[in-house]
């Protein structure tokens, strides 16, 4: 017979069996018997200073895992707080378990305290939204969430934990571990896509999603070597193929090299294997035209109803990434004589996109953001980890930036303003004997920032490189595409960011120009390896240096000779 335990201590008892090592959460009465029973727990609860904060680590923790991040809030404005984290992993396709604490059984439907409908509020952007209202009915209810969450296409589960719900006892059994579940390609599809690219003239391999292990990612890489494939990556997706592998040649989203896009609309045959092939990958649905595309593509993907939900492909495969490439591996190498110097012509276009790009010398800029990412990449080993956020100052690292391999980029492709403070704190918990270098706006900063406070609390020892130009860059680089010279709502007043840190205990350094940024490197990196302390590194440079590619006072002009 088992022994009585009271819903708090079920919940804890569940996440164990299930493996989790962390949470992150903010604290709230509404859930205090969970908040107990951690303490003679070895699952360690991260306590953070905002939700959206928690749920970004969380979000952070699946991806570079694999395993659902566990973030714990409690009710209303805590759910509503840490809704951008759920939205973030479910566009991302990230695991994730929420558990929000909730008002009593006793007291539902009367608008009570903090009442939300949590069915109603997240339904649309989790894969399963729940309450348990029974404690003998706790550990299926969490074996169930992992079970979702990691099987197909991952993403998030949201559970209600009702207060009372949480005090009552129970007694019951724990579950087993869960255990993913993924489809396979059948002989028959293997052969389709042999014998489609066998036809083929000029082929292109584009990898996206989630659900990748190194193993996989390897194999993948092979295939495309011994097929000699050029072979591009999605959207905030670069670091499924080491970008130093002979096959690599850009990546496919915003501010993608024009040669690669024009590479893609004149390919004959697109293998798309993981990504969703959304807004952002596909340019607005142009690159790849919607619904039948130009050329003929092959989309695999982990999720069934993603097929053909946007792309009516020529040949669509439900399989995880790891069986496909298992699959792909087996394949033996077809004649590529027909495409093969497609390969070495990619990525010389690649590697002239990244050259420093001829804006600094015509502006004479005394910060040159490209040499920054030229000394960061000589400083750090391959396999740091690279965070960020939404905004321009993100394309000096998507650009310029070679990452490593798996699991050395973390960036939400839903958009979300706020992801890089948090998601890089995170990053140096988890992998605390990794180099781990966050990339934030002074914008984007500010929205997340007081993580910094996480950081210096666990000693987590991340870099934090904030590029500080006074204003929303992304939105006023629209705006004077649509409306110039007519500055509304995007300019910022910024606080001594530098300073700020050294307030939350870290070290802070301001740099003017390009020639002190390398030495400030040098000694943020120092600093968080001899005092295992985060270290935040200042840019003050010109707004006007917009993007690699133009200056907003270009875009105005031209704008303006448009007559708009």
């Amino acid at each position: 017979m088992q022994n009585s335990r009271s819903g708090g201590q079920l919940v804890v008892d569940a996440l164990q069996v299930h493996g989790v090592e962390f949470i992150f959460g903010v604290p709230g009465e509404s859930y205090l018997p969970v908040l107990d029973a951690l303490h003679d727990s070895p699952i360690r609860f991260i306590i953070n200073r905002q939700e959206g904060g928690a749920a970004f680590m969380a979000d952070a923790y699946g991806k570079l895992t694999g395993r659902p991040g566990i973030c714990f809030v409690t009710r209303g404005p805590g759910a509503t707080n840490a809704s951008i984290g759920v939205h973030t992993a479910y566009q991302d396709s990230t695991p994730m378990i929420l558990f929000i604490g909730q008002v009593g059984n006793d007291f539902v439907e009367r608008e009570a305290f903090q009442e939300i409908d949590y069915r109603r509020m997240f339904g649309p952007m989790a894969k399963w939204v729940a309450q348990i209202d029974r404690a003998d009915r706790i550990p299926e209810y969490i074996a169930r969430a992992f079970q979702i969450a990691t099987s197909g296409r991952p993403g998030p589960v949201v559970l209600a934990l009702p207060e009372d719900c949480l005090s009552a006892l129970a007694e019951v059994a724990d579950t087993r571990h869960y255990t993913p579940v993924q489809a396979s390609a059948s002989f028959a599809q293997l052969s389709q896509l042999r014998e489609h690219l066998a036809a083929a003239q000029r082929p292109l391999l584009l990898l996206g999603g989630t659900a990748w292990d190194t193993l996989a990612c390897q194999r993948i890489g092979d295939f495309a070597q011994a097929n000699h494939l050029p072979l591009a990556c999605a959207f905030r997706f670069q670091d499924l193929i080491d970008n130093a592998h002979p096959n690599y040649v850009g990546d496919v989203g915003i501010g993608i090299n024009p040669k690669l896009a024009q590479r893609i609309k004149e390919s004959d045959l697109v293998i798309a294997i993981g990504p969703r092939l959304g807004e952002m990958t596909t340019g607005g649905y142009t690159v790849l035209e919607a619904p039948i595309p130009k050329q003929k593509l092959i989309h695999i993907h982990c999720d069934a109803l993603e097929l053909g939900r946007v792309y009516q492909a020529d040949l669509m495969i439900n399989s995880g990434m790891k069986e496909i490439a298992a699959a792909l591996a087996e394949l033996k190498p077809l004649d590529a004589s027909a495409w093969q110097e497609s390969v070495a012509a990619a990525r010389a276009e690649l590697q002239a996109w990244q050259q420093e790009p001829a804006i600094f010398a015509q502006e004479q800029a005394p910060l040159n953001l490209w040499q920054v990412v030229q000394d960061l990449m000589q400083a750090v080993p391959a396999d740091t980890i690279v965070t960020n956020g939404a905004g321009n100052y993100a394309t000096w690292a998507h650009r310029y930036y070679r990452y490593g391999g798996l699991r050395t980029q973390l960036a939400p492709t839903s958009g979300a303003m706020g992801y890089s403070v948090p998601s890089g704190v995170a990053a140096k918990i988890i992998h605390p004997e990794r180099t781990v270098i966050t990339f934030a706006g002074d914008g984007e900063y500010m929205m997340n920032g007081q993580e910094l406070a996480t950081a210096v609390q666990y000693q987590a020892g991340v870099v934090i490189i904030v590029f500080n130009n006074g204003m929303f860059g992304t939105i006023r680089m629209h705006q004077e595409r649509e409306f110039p010279a007519r500055v509304s709502g995007t300019e910022l007043h910024n606080p001594d960011f530098a300073a700020l840190a050294r307030a939350y205990g870290a070290s802070g350094e301001v740099v003017n120009s390009t020639a002190e940024f390398a030495p400030a490197l040098q000694r943020a990196l120092h600093h968080t390896r001899l005092h295992h302390l985060p270290a935040l590194i200042e840019l003050r440079y010109d707004g006007n240096l917009i993007t690699p590619g133009a200056s907003l006072q270009t875009l105005r002009k031209l704008a303006q000779e448009a007559g708009k």
